[in-house]
């Protein structure tokens, strides 16, 4: 007779799982896919790093799945007119270490970190600029996205990484007013910078 997994460790599991996602994706965003560690993530998810493996593989495979993840339930709970200021947002209020901000804060700190973080940059970064692009009814549409993705990226880069003055202390709703109302002239969905269309 085989042996069942009850309920009790089925749901154990999820909960495992879930923190380790949770550490991994707080330790990316912090140092990077490079300088977070096996041993730190699984020390702060209060688990084995063993268990990192048997449930992900690989770090790699588990940066892919923290990448998807946090830049998913970003794009799925935002309406795209809002996304913009909310990615801004993650990136200006806490330097990308709130959960809904970490996909992009998490793909700042790892973007030089080889091939298989390059292609899941490349996923998600395809993923933002398509919602991005959706707010725009101009023919080069896509290309207006691309360029307020890498502005927005710029921005995060130099007040989460570079820490350049005034750009790390400067009030997140200043930021935000000034950035949505430039880019209201590309991406003509965006919302004013005052709230109104």
């Amino acid at each position: 007779m085989g042996t069942t997994v009850s309920e009790g460790q089925r749901r154990d599991a999820r909960n495992t799982r879930r923190r380790l996602l949770e550490a991994a994706a707080a330790l990316f965003a912090e140092r990077g896919y490079e300088r977070a560690t096996v041993r730190d993530i699984a020390d702060r998810a209060g688990v084995n790093q063993a268990l990192l493996f048997r449930y992900f593989g690989s770090k790699r495979a588990l940066f892919g799945e923290v990448i998807a993840h946090n830049g998913e339930e970003q794009l799925r709970t935002t309406p795209p007119h809002e996304l913009l200021e909310a990615a801004l947002r993650g990136l200006l209020g806490h330097g990308g270490r709130e959960p809904g901000s970490r996909a992009l804060a998490t793909l700042l700190r790892s973007v030089d970190s080889g091939d298989e973080i390059g292609t899941a940059v490349r996923a998600i970064s395809d993923d933002y600029a398509r919602v991005l692009a959706s707010l725009s009814s101009a023919d080069n549409h896509e290309l207006r996205a691309d360029l307020a993705l890498s502005w927005l990226l710029g921005i995060g880069m130099m007040r989460v990484l570079v820490g350049k003055e005034p750009l790390a202390d400067a009030d997140p709703n200043e930021v935000c007013a000034l950035v949505t109302s430039a880019l209201g002239t590309l991406l003509d969905g965006l919302p004013a910078a005052d709230g109104r269309r």
